[in-house]
């Protein structure tokens, strides 16, 4: 405005304002903002043609436009020179210089592909204890205590064996006593040639008649009357009151024999059960020891009879029978049908048939060369099949080693 207030005119030579650039130039293909441009393998982004001409002031542009813009100014520009002429020119030049981005969540990939190291506070794997093998000298203390438990057998097995060897003799012996307290050994002995006859009137058939009520007394379940009320046939008493008394005492000594071998038996067939299963050769080696037993025990007793009947048969009888109680006349009933002949055939007989019955089991359990070599086998058997079922040091070795690979 001049001193009047007017505005003057707009002459030719005063300056015309800045007007803003709004030439429509030719589409760079850049991004607008730095941000969003690629880098390159220097970490920079590329220079771009706008901003070489930014850094080449115009002629007409003021001092604040010549002055570069913080963006501008941390980016590096690139000589004029260098930049290609044309759009595709430029393009190809960019991809040039593009490094390849990885992909979404590849560092995340990456970490899952290596093995994590374990932190300070990480909690240890489940399976982390099966990597740490013992000691040497602790793995061969185990190695001994392994063979040592295959190589000694269990007490179970010897045991049996052992009871099935003490009470062999005893079930013979109360078996041999029962096959004589039978009519039918009655009667081989009534009828044998050379057994001595009664000289006080019984003939063949009254012993076998009179002596087979004595005999069934011994293994039935009745009284004293069974005995005590039979009559001769004068209509006079059979057998007297100390007669029937001792053939009581008889029958309960026999009564519990057999009790005794009827349990014997029962509890050898459990052990014979058990050894079958247990054991291989068991029942073989029980019944063979049991032999040798019953053959020392028979044959020592057959030496003192021999050496002596009158005293073993009256120390047979103290040990079971009260004094007085067991001693008859030849007149009376239990001498004229069992006199002393017939008690020494008895005696006989006994022996005879337990020393048979041990020989017999003697020779079919002897430990010949081909029943060691099968129980051998057997028992190699029995090792391997355990050997497999318990695993070794490298099947440890790879049992620890499997969890690790599954846990990779």
């Amino acid at each position: 405005m001049d001193a009047y207030g007017s505005e003057p005119a707009v002459s030719d030579k005063s300056p015309k304002p800045q007007e803003p650039d709004t030439e429509v130039h030719e589409d760079p293909n850049e991004p607008a903002f730095d941000w969003m441009k690629p880098k390159t393998s220097s970490g920079a982004s590329p220079a771009t043609p706008a901003a070489s001409t930014a850094a080449t002031p115009k002629t007409g542009a003021t001092p604040s436009d010549n002055k570069p813009s913080a963006a501008t100014a941390s980016t590096p520009t690139t000589p004029a020179t260098g930049q290609p002429g044309s759009r595709a020119d430029r393009k190809a030049a960019e991809a040039a210089d593009v490094e390849v981005e990885p992909p979404l969540f590849a560092d995340t990939l990456a970490g899952a592909s290596t093995t994590k190291q374990p932190s300070h506070y990480s909690e240890p794997l489940p399976t982390s204890a099966l990597q740490i093998r013992p000691p040497e000298d602790e793995v061969a203390r185990r190695n001994a205590e392994r063979e040592q438990a295959a190589k000694v057998k269990p007490v179970g097995p010897r045991i049996f064996q052992v009871l099935l060897a003490v009470f062999y003799p005893v079930i013979l012996l109360v078996l041999a006593v029962r096959a004589v307290t039978s009519p039918l050994f009655l009667w081989v002995e009534y009828n044998r040639p050379g057994f001595p006859g009664d000289g006080y009137g019984f003939s063949t058939d009254d012993r076998m008649t009179y002596g087979s009520y004595a005999v069934d007394y011994l293994s039935n379940w009745a009284g004293p009357r069974y005995l005590g009320g039979l009559v001769n046939l004068d209509g006079d008493k059979l057998f007297t009151d100390s007669e029937v008394s001792h053939m009581a005492d008889v029958k309960l000594v026999i009564l519990s024999a057999f009790g005794a071998g009827l349990l014997l038996i029962i509890l050898s067939i459990i052990a014979i059960l058990y050894l079958r299963k247990r054991s291989t050769g068991g029942i073989r080696r029980g019944l063979f020891a049991g032999s040798i037993v019953t053959l020392v025990i028979i044959i020592g007793l057959a030496v003192l009879a021999v050496l002596g009947w009158q005293q073993f048969f009256t120390e047979f009888h103290r040990i079971f029978f009260a004094n007085g109680t067991w001693t008859f006349s030849l007149e009376d009933t239990l001498i004229r049908l069992f006199p002393g002949q017939f008690w020494i055939d008895a005696g006989i007989v006994i022996g005879a048939l337990v020393f048979l019955a041990a020989t017999v089991t003697f020779i079919l359990t002897w430990p010949t060369k081909r029943r060691r070599g099968l129980a051998s086998a057997q028992a190699d058997e029995d090792r391997e099949e355990s050997d497999e079922a318990t695993p070794t040091n490298d099947d440890a070795d790879s049992l620890r080693k499997e969890p690790t690979s599954a846990a990779r």
